[in-house]
């Protein structure tokens, strides 16, 4: 007996029994569609993982951060007038010796502190993140179209302002309102209007509760506003915003970016003869002569090469944190998570199997005669074999078909309410189905098909053809 011959003959059998034959695929539909999504979730949840690396500079890339951390939030003190404590700081000259180990390409430092923006009646507050060019390439940020990483040296305050930024903003007032309450943005284009920049926050703020007024920090020059003349306002304007909209998060979406030389040059100016913000000071409130920043970044030539470069940067008494170190940690967490996954989504195909070796079964006893019949006229028993692990195959491969449909159908929608809700803070999808995983739930859906059929095939085989004709 051809292939063709028994491929026809599988197909006639299985329509024969439309009702059994539908039951038993929408077993292997549910079985398919719960493996499938269950490990889509792991692989989303590792792929957000990767993304959100590459986006921080990659597995080539280490963060150094002091002894005593510097910036707005993490602001410490020392305890003596001297500057032994000092050094615990990262600062140019720590920058330098990073610069100068074996295998590093490059070291950038980067300080972060936070601003207050103003524009018309908006307000809104900030984050800056101030590093060197090569810092900000480091940090492979992804602008929209005609944007550009700030310049440096030309003595003016250029940012590049994170997607989400705007959102920041709200109405100045007592019962003001941001987006997040009203939905509806700003009427700003931070891309086209200037802004007023005001870093002596204290100054700022101090002003408003003592009720001084000054001309309206918006370009109308209409109006008033609770901004103290004490509290210098510097126009700065956009190089850039980084790509996305206002509900796409990422990395990068809510911080500000501007060149770390001319941001020093400004708040060391404004700041003369004080603590610049989130500058560590002496014991008496005194500042240091030197800058420090919040971290630096270093850059390694190549991935094998990173843990012995941070192993040098921690002999040298910094904190360093890598994204091999990272990822060797949620690689061991990932295969975890998917096999618990994937083993829920497996004891579903589990029961399918067995709805298929059941129908099975139950279409040997009612074509008994049948199969008694064929072997008189001498099919052989391996095609009687064949056929019934054809029909098994057949079942497996229409469930897994119909399986993948439906959960594409369901990916997209964890998709889709996961991104309105901005569920678990992950960028990009949740659930992710590459090609390789169709396939291969495919040919496991098939192969479990015959795997059940095996059995039921080989009950046929041994039937005797001459009780197999009298049966009734």
């Amino acid at each position: 007996m051809s292939w063709i011959d028994l491929l026809r003959m599988s197909a006639s059998n299985l329509k024969r029994r439309k009702l059994r034959t539908f039951l038993t695929v929408l077993g292997v539909v549910i079985g398919t569609a719960s493996i499938v999504v269950m490990v889509s979730l792991g692989l989303g949840l590792q792929k957000s993982v990767y993304d959100e690396m590459e986006q921080s500079g990659g597995l080539t890339t280490i963060n150094v951060t002091g002894s005593g951390s510097v910036g707005d939030g993490m602001m410490h003190s020392s305890n003596s007038d001297n500057s032994d404590e000092a050094s615990k700081y990262i600062d140019d000259n720590c920058v330098k010796k990073f610069g100068e180990l074996e295998h590093v390409k490059a070291a950038a430092p980067i300080y972060e502190t936070s601003a207050i923006c103003l524009k018309g009646k908006y307000e809104g507050y900030i984050s800056l993140y101030a590093s060197t060019p090569e810092g900000l390439r480091m940090r492979e940020i992804k602008l929209a179209d005609g944007g550009t990483l700030p310049k440096s040296g030309t003595g003016k305050l250029e940012l590049v302002y994170g997607n989400n930024v705007l959102t920041n903003f709200s109405e100045r007032g007592n019962n003001s309102s941001g987006y997040w309450e009203t939905g509806e943005l700003p009427d700003i284009d931070l891309m086209k209007d200037s802004v007023f920049m005001i870093l002596d926050q204290d100054a700022y703020y101090n002003s408003q509760s003592s009720g001084g007024l000054q001309v309206d920090a918006g370009t109308d020059g209409n109006g008033t506003s609770n901004v103290p003349q004490s509290a210098k306002k510097h126009i700065v304007t956009a190089s850039g915003v980084v790509a996305g909209g206002v509900d796409d998060y990422n990395m990068n979406s809510y911080y500000v970016f501007c060149d770390l030389d001319t941001l020093k040059q400004i708040m060391k100016k404004e700041f003369k003869g004080r603590v610049i913000p989130g500058q560590p000071s002496t014991k008496s409130g005194k500042a240091y002569k030197e800058f420090y920043y919040s971290s630096a970044q270093v850059k390694v030539d190549d991935m094998s090469n990173v843990n012995d470069v941070a192993k040098q940067i921690r002999e040298m008494g910094y904190n360093v944190e890598t994204n091999v170190e990272y990822m060797d940690s949620m690689k061991k967490q990932m295969a975890v998570i998917q096999a618990v996954l994937g083993g829920i989504g497996a004891i579903s195909l589990i029961v399918a199997a067995i709805g298929i070796a059941n129908t099975m079964m139950m279409s040997i006893y009612e074509r008994t005669k049948e199969i008694g019949v064929i072997k008189v006229l001498g099919c052989s028993l391996k095609n009687i074999k064949q056929m019934f692990l054809i029909e098994a195959a057949f079942i497996g491969l229409l469930g897994g078909i119909v399986g993948n449909m439906v959960s594409f159908a369901m990916s997209g929608a964890i998709n889709m309410v996961t991104a309105q809700s901005s569920a678990l803070g992950v960028e990009g999808n949740i659930s992710y189905i590459p090609v390789w995983l169709v396939l291969i739930s495919l040919g496991f859906a098939m192969l479990v098909g015959m795997v059940a059929g095996y059995f039921p095939a080989l009950r046929a085989m041994r039937l005797s053809p001459l009780a197999a004709i009298r049966s009734e």
